[in-house]
C-alpha cells in the first residue's frame, strides 16, 4: 500500500510532520472542535462524567474519546477521579475564566451597577453575556447577609425561560431566534414556554415594554425581571436581572422593580459606550 493511500484511509490519524501545512491546520482544527465538544458535555447538572457518559453526549468513539480525555487531563482542562473513573472540569479552566473576566469590559463596567441594584432591590442580581446559545452568568451578587449561594445561582441560563435570557433573546436577529428554537425549548417547570409561536409572542411583549419577566419558568416559586444591555454598536449582547422568591417580588411592586432593573441596564449600556454615537436598529 502506498503511503498516500494509507493516510487517506485513516481520518482519525494524528497530526504529523509528513502532512502538508493545510492538512495539519485542518486536522488541528478538528481536534480543537472535539475538545470543545467534550467541554460542552459538562454542566451544572453533569459535573462529573464517566468515559461512557462523554461518549454518549459527544457521539465520539470510545478510542477517540479516551485519547482526548488523556490529553485534556495532561493540559489541566480536566481532572480525573481515579477511584470512580469520572472526569470533572479542571482548575486550568477556572484560571482562564478569571483572566477572561479581568479583561472583559462588561464585567469591569457593570460590577458597580450590579452591586448597587443588589442593595436597592434587596434580591440576588445576575449579570449575563450571550454566547449565541445561552446566557452565561459572569457575575452574581446576593443581598442575603450570610452570602450563602441560593438555588438561583446559575452558570448557564437557558435563554427561553429566564428573565435575563429572555431579555437578551428578544433583541436578537431572526436567524439567532430560529437557531435557539431549533435547538429545542426544554421544559423546566409547568410554566416554561416550550412552543415556538408562544415564545415569539412573549419576545414581542418584552420588546414592547423593555424588560422580561420569568414567572417560575426556570425554577418553581421564583420570579425574575431582566433587562437588555447594549454595546456601543447598539447590539444587545448581555443582560441584567433581579431574582427572588415570588412573595418577595410581588406583582404589586413589579413595575417599580422593573424600572429599577431597566435603569441599571441603561446605565451599564451607557458605560459601554451606547448612546454616544450608536444608532438604534430599525
Amino acid at each position: 500500500m502506498k503511503r498516500s493511500d494509507h493516510l487517506t484511509t485513516h481520518p482519525e490519524r494524528p497530526v504529523t510532520d509528513a502532512m502538508t501545512p493545510p492538512a495539519r491546520a485542518e486536522e488541528g482544527l478538528k481536534s480543537l472542535t472535539k475538545v470543545v465538544r467534550v467541554l460542552d458535555a459538562f454542566s451544572t447538572r453533569n459535573r462529573a462524567l464517566s468515559l461512557t457518559d462523554i461518549c454518549r453526549l459527544t457521539g465520539f468513539p470510545k478510542s477517540t474519546t479516551h485519547r482526548l480525555l488523556a490529553s485534556m487531563r495532561e493540559a489541566g482542562l480536566l481532572d480525573q477521579d481515579e477511584q470512580r473513573d469520572r472526569y470533572r472540569l479542571g482548575v486550568k479552566l477556572f484560571e482562564l475564566g478569571n483572566i477572561v473576566l479581568a479583561n472583559m469590559e462588561l464585567h469591569r463596567e457593570a460590577r458597580p451597577f450590579v452591586d448597587m441594584l443588589t442593595r436597592q432591590g434587596g434580591q440576588a442580581v445576575h449579570l449575563a453575556v450571550f454566547d449565541g446559545r445561552r446566557a452565561i452568568v459572569i457575575h452574581r451578587a446576593d443581598a442575603s447577609p450570610d452570602k450563602v449561594a441560593s438555588p438561583t445561582m446559575i452558570e448557564q441560563a437557558p435563554v427561553h425561560c429566564t428573565g435575563v435570557g429572555k431579555a437578551i433573546l428578544a433583541y436578537q436577529p431572526e436567524p439567532v431566534l430560529q437557531r435557539v428554537i431549533a435547538a429545542g425549548l426544554a421544559r423546566f417547570t409547568e410554566n416554561t414556554i416550550t412552543e415556538p409561536a408562544a415564545l415569539l409572542r412573549e419576545l414581542a411583549r418584552i420588546r414592547d415594554r423593555g424588560y422580561a419577566i420569568d414567572e417560575a419558568e426556570h425554577q418553581p416559586g421564583l420570579r425574575c425581571i431582566g433587562a437588555p444591555i447594549r454595546d456601543r454598536s447598539a447590539n444587545v449582547m448581555a443582560g441584567i436581572s433581579i431574582t427572588g422568591p415570588a412573595w418577595r417580588l410581588p406583582l404589586t411592586e413589579l413595575d417599580a422593580i422593573a424600572r429599577l432593573v431597566v435603569h441599571h441596564a441603561a446605565a451599564i449600556s451607557a458605560a459601554l459606550g451606547y448612546g454616544a454615537s450608536a444608532v438604534l436598529p430599525a
